[in-house]
């Protein structure tokens, strides 16, 4: 009887719901119809209404402290755009109508560790998973349901559209790549940016950690890398780095969202920052004057019968530094900073850069990929390095990232490595989105929302097959981004769509029918602060 009237109790809050809605906005009864991003694999409506109103509670089926964890996330995120918050505690007993339901096991096999089925009836929402992976995947689909600030909210509760969807990704590696050695970024914006990436449901920051213009971790055997080395950044900022406890923390709040960081030390080439901070690292590089490097540079003196070290670098010329086979030095370093870096990442791979090394011999650079595989080996992770790799002795536990030559792409995948999609005229979101962008360089390409959206990873490359491709990753370069704005407005819309690319499956995904989708969220992006280009190849619903 007492559970009777409970149901008759929620159906009248659900009818008093719907008359205050009828007054304002439509309730929207078709789940299908939602612009949910990435597309789900599956989405089956049943027309009516969930009411999630004050007395809503996340209830966590057992004990699991992690689901607990994701269930107080999902109230923090609810109480922003609600109004309410709702108690996280452990199911006791059999379920109550009115809640949402975390539940892990019972899903189906198919949806893998990140996949999750959402169920949405008119008395409960269960979110069900193998994996908490799956779960925090799915909480970030439910918030999409949700209005975008408090203003649309009735004071009785907020209706959300019936039915299930059952989703999981099409991709394991779905990822951003954020420079912070050309232009230096706190760990408070380092934090943003996971979140941003995250609730589009990609699961990888990688670091661009070290580069000519800066160095940017704490390598205690090598102190001066840092303090010296990081110093300044493009235009002669001031720079900075992350302390590896600061580092630390970055890791341990991406793990929170079920991000992996992946720390890339660019090595043989792009290497100024280190050579400026230890001299015993330079074979002789000269510093280019910006806009005059056209190829290898004149060796520098030496000083005192001890190699000098090169001045720091503000510029943005490409391709001018490298470390030395010859120098005893060399490999001290490089174990000491892969060993150190090893240390505090607790993700399996590390990368080594690997671009650009225009003035390192190719027999020297084929070693030097060599030896920094069997270091990264025997650190216990997996290498990872740029296209580039591929003309090394490289096998099945490498990992290459595709960006611009096809050539050293298809050589990396017949030795066996699996690839990352990163093509730069496709997601390389420093680029500008036309001739007018005021941020962003086009040497690439200029690239549009559409542009970046309308590709597929399985036909990017002639013989690279999908099961050869690990997923997809944006590059965000930092010559031109000095500011957390700045990031935002390269980033947004286009990486949404890039998040998509890795998450959809690819025969069901269509620029005209996502365009329609991504509009929708520029009312999400503008209440979470996020300064996006407003393209106009979308129409944007203010």
């Amino acid at each position: 009887m007492k559970f009777n009237l409970r149901i008759n109790s929620h159906f009248i809050a659900i009818a008093a719901a719907m008359i205050f809605q009828s007054c304002n906005n439509e309730p929207v009864t078709d789940l299908a119809k939602e612009s949910i991003i990435p597309k789900p694999v599956s989405v089956v409506s049943t027309g009516k209404q969930f009411l999630f109103a004050a007395s809503t509670e996340i209830l966590v089926e057992g004990e699991s402290t992690e689901l607990i964890k994701i269930g107080k996330y999902l109230s923090s995120q609810l109480n922003d755009v609600t109004g309410f918050s709702p108690k996280v505690e452990s199911a006791n007993g059999a379920p109550k109508e009115g809640n949402v339901y975390l539940v892990l096991g019972g899903s189906n096999s198919n949806v893998g560790k990140e996949g999750y089925e959402l169920t949405i009836d008119v008395d409960m929402i269960t979110i069900r998973a193998n994996h908490p992976a799956g779960i925090y995947m799915g909480v970030q689909t439910l918030l999409q349901l949700f209005p975008t600030t408090q203003v649309e909210t009735s004071k009785d509760g907020y209706q959300i559209s019936t039915g299930t969807i059952i989703d999981y990704p099409t991709y394991e590696w779905r990822g951003s790549m954020l420079d912070v050695a050309r232009h230096f970024f706190s760990v408070d914006d380092v934090k943003r940016y996971i979140d941003m990436i995250s609730a589009y449901k990609m699961n990888v920051l990688h670091l661009g950690l070290s580069n000519d213009q800066g160095w940017r971790i704490e390598i205690k055997s090598w102190p001066n890398l840092a303090i010296h080395g990081g110093s300044t950044e493009v235009g002669g900022g001031k720079g900075g780095y992350y302390t590896q406890e600061q580092y630390k923390e970055i890791v341990a709040y991406a793990a929170n969202r079920y991000m992996t960081i992946v720390p890339e030390i660019d090595l043989p080439g792009h290497i100024n920052s280190a050579l400026a901070s230890y001299g015993e690292l330079n074979s002789g590089i000269k510093v280019p004057v910006e806009g005059q490097f056209k190829g290898p540079m004149q060796t520098q003196g030496i000083l005192g019968g001890k190699q000098k070290p090169t001045e720091l670098y503000t510029g943005i010329e490409v391709g001018f530094s490298t470390l030395s086979l010859a120098k005893p030095s060399t490999f001290t370093f490089v174990n000491d900073v892969l060993r150190e870096l090893a240390e505090i990442t607790p993700g399996p791979y590390l990368h080594i850069g690997g671009d650009e090394a225009h003035v390192t011999k190719k027999e020297d650079y084929i070693v030097f990929i060599n030896r920094f595989s069997e270091i990264v080996k025997a650190n216990g992770k997996q290498m990872i390095g740029w296209e580039e790799i591929g003309q090394a002795n490289i096998d099945e536990n490498a990992i290459l990232q595709h960006w611009s030559n096809e050539k050293y792409a298809q050589e990396g995948a017949s030795k066996g490595a699996r690839i990352i999609m990163s093509p730069s005229k496709r997601v390389y979101l420093d680029m500008q989105y036309d001739s007018t962008s005021r941020l962003g360089l086009h040497w690439a390409a200029y690239i549009e929302v559409d542009e970046s959206y309308n590709w597929d990873p399985a036909s990017q490359v002639d013989g690279i097959e999908h099961n050869q491709i690990m997923g997809v990753e944006a590059p965000l370069w930092t010559e031109t981004i000095a500011t957390m704005d700045d990031i935002e407005y390269m980033l947004f819309p286009r990486l949404i769509g890039v998040a998509e690319i890795g998450w959809s499956p690819a025969d069901g995904r269509s620029w005209d029918e996502y365009k329609v989708r991504l509009a929708q969220h520029g009312v999400r992006m503008k209440a979470k602060g996020i300064d996006f280009y407003r393209s106009s190849r979308v129409p944007w619903v203010d």
